[in-house]
């Protein structure tokens, strides 16, 4: 069985970060994901989808994570059910997310940093290959370090080389 999704979209307003009386850091926030197509009206329609992150990923998310902005998130699908005050039983779908991935830079920060974070559980990674930025692994950005650039010529590998 598999219970996996993967969103991109952009928040709907601020993280609101809480702790368990355990201690335990949460982040709830909603995406609003637009729909691939339009209304009968010809307007863009979008999904308003709850997402809740835990632990270390938590609080990445609430110190970064702003209004309107762009995120990818990854995890899991979770229904889960109350009674509310007036004894009717509620049921909420939320994403439990185990990743979150910011597609664009801090536009408050007034830097010029152009890197977008990827967060998952308490590991956090970079992208900045992906973005041309400096990751510190002497792999940098240009035609000359590409690995899959073949500057036209054919490709000489033996056919013991091939996995098929």
């Amino acid at each position: 069985m598999l219970n996996r999704v993967i969103l991109i979209g952009r928040l709907t307003k601020d993280p609101e970060l809480r702790y368990t009386p355990a201690g335990v850091a949460v982040t709830q926030f909603t995406i609003a994901v637009d729909r691939p197509f339009s209304s009968q009206g010809g307007e863009r329609e979008a999904d308003f989808i709850p997402v809740v992150t835990w632990r270390q990923l938590a609080e990445t998310c609430a110190n970064y994570l702003r209004k309107g902005r762009l995120t990818a998130v990854e995890g899991r699908i979770q229904v889960r059910n109350y009674d509310n005050n007036e004894g009717k039983r509620v049921y909420v779908t939320e994403v439990i997310a185990d990743n979150v991935r910011f597609l664009e830079s801090n536009r408050d920060s007034g830097g010029s940093r152009d890197d977008a974070g990827s967060f998952g559980g308490s590991a956090p990674s970079s992208n900045n290959a992906s973005r041309g930025g400096n990751n510190n692994s002497g792999y940098s950005r240009g035609p000359a370090a590409d690995p899959f650039s073949d500057d036209g010529k054919p490709i000489d590998i033996s056919d013991d080389d091939l996995p098929f």
